[in-house]
């Protein structure tokens, strides 16, 4: 098949190209500027006028990955305006040119924050949508006109909201959480008693690839993760074991953990330490037979070969 990869420079993008060219089929990287691809298309910053009916041409399928990534702090004065040109606006216009240009499927990468930002019983695809930010509302509302385009032109569109995606050359939360368990420093986690879901990357991509090619994938929306949630404790020591060093873990009482985060203005981020968000990816195993081809102690392994 011929698959055009929007955001196709990115940590996803990356690894999915490659992971598509070694299945044999031909990618159209689509990047916002030179990125050294071979065959590339640079579109820019994309909107709701970008013209991609030259990169669409003769494609089977788009992997719609390029987007307004999730900022923990937002300072612009309207974030949703700004995540809706982009997740929103900017998905629908590809979309409509898709169908224009006859391509048959389209994969849309969301978010598990389409469903909620974590609870103490795991999400299904079934559960009533409950975006809190402005990221997961733009893309709540780029999935809905996505069921509409469907609807109108027949483009078979398959939804994936994914958690945090980790493996080589992540970023942010997860990186930092790399640097600390390298380094040895202590951190007062370890009487932490929830449940997080989590993505390897190479599993990332394999289900990406599973959803372009199954003909039953059409019209699904799927939840995925590596099919074992972990508690923060657990997931700092399978790092450390991946990393060959021994995890300092502190049994703070989770209310003191709070009480320090509504001291130091993080909250929130205190939240995501000690609170649940996992899910149950069990239909897209049962529709499509998909298993992840790796484990979590896997892909952290993997996290330092490349």
């Amino acid at each position: 098949m011929k698959v055009l990869v929007s955001g196709a420079s990115g940590f996803v993008g990356r690894a999915l190209c490659g992971y598509l060219n070694t299945h044999e089929h031909v990618v159209v990287p689509a990047v916002r500027g030179a990125s050294g691809f071979a065959g590339e298309v640079v579109v820019g910053d994309i909107g709701g006028a970008t013209d991609w009916m030259a990169a669409l041409a003769g494609c089977d399928a788009v992997v719609h990955l390029a987007a307004r990534v999730h900022v923990m702090t937002d300072t612009s004065q309207n974030p949703l305006a700004l995540y809706r040109a982009t997740n929103t606006e900017a998905t629908l216009n590809l979309a409509r040119q898709a169908a224009q240009a006859g391509v048959k499927r389209f994969v849309f990468i969301s978010t598990i924050k389409v469903n909620g930002e974590g609870r103490d019983t795991p999400y299904r695809e079934t559960d009533g949508p409950a975006p809190e930010d402005a990221y997961a509302i733009s893309k709540w509302e780029a999935e809905q006109g996505l069921r509409q385009i469907a609807e109108d032109t027949g483009l078979e569109v398959v939804i994936l909201r994914p958690p945090l995606v980790y493996g080589p050359g992540v970023k942010a939360n997860f990186q930092r959480l790399i640097h600390i368990v390298k380094r040895g420093w202590p951190l007062p986690l370890g009487a932490i008693r929830n449940r997080r879901s989590l993505l390897y990357l190479g599993n990332f991509v394999d289900a990406i690839r599973v959803c372009v090619e199954h003909p039953a994938a059409a019209g699904q929306t799927f939840l995925l993760d590596d099919g074992e949630p972990v508690s923060t404790p657990e997931l700092i020591r399978a790092v450390a074991r991946a990393l060959g060093r021994p995890a300092h873990l502190l049994a703070m009482p989770v209310w003191m953990l709070e009480a320090a985060g509504t001291l130091l203005g993080k909250r929130a981020a205190v939240a995501r330490l000690t609170g649940s968000l996992f899910v149950d990816s069990s239909a897209i195993r049962s529709r499509l037979g998909w298993r992840p081809p790796y484990s979590m102690a896997a892909g952290l392994s993997q996290q330092w070969r490349h």
